[in-house]
């Protein structure tokens, strides 16, 4: 990636080849992903995985890809990821964080 990119900006450029199978669209432009935030001193990154819908089958597999998408990005140190809008958020939520 070019060296003068924000660590925000690599991250959303590796988000926008997460592709949701079910649509063929990209988790960014479906919405998946929200409030990203980067703190680029550190390398964590924050930011909501809100399913396509409440009961969204695939939404562990789906969680799963984007938090390996911003983990393979250099600088990332760590991630705060929060599940919204699914009927087991809080379950998937401690899920999503524990997994490497």
């Amino acid at each position: 990636m070019a060296v003068n990119m924000t660590l925000r900006e690599q991250i959303l450029m590796r988000l926008v080849e997460v592709i949701d199978p079910e649509t063929g669209v990209d988790v960014l432009r479906m919405r998946l992903v929200e409030d990203l935030t980067v703190d680029e001193a550190t390398g964590i990154v924050t930011y909501t995985f809100r399913p396509s819908s409440p009961l969204c089958p695939i939404a562990y597999s789906l969680a799963l890809d984007i938090k390996r998408a911003v983990a393979s990005v250099a600088g990332v140190q760590g991630q705060k990821i929060t599940v919204d809008g699914y009927v087991k958020a809080c379950e998937l939520t401690e899920i999503i964080n524990q997994e490497e």
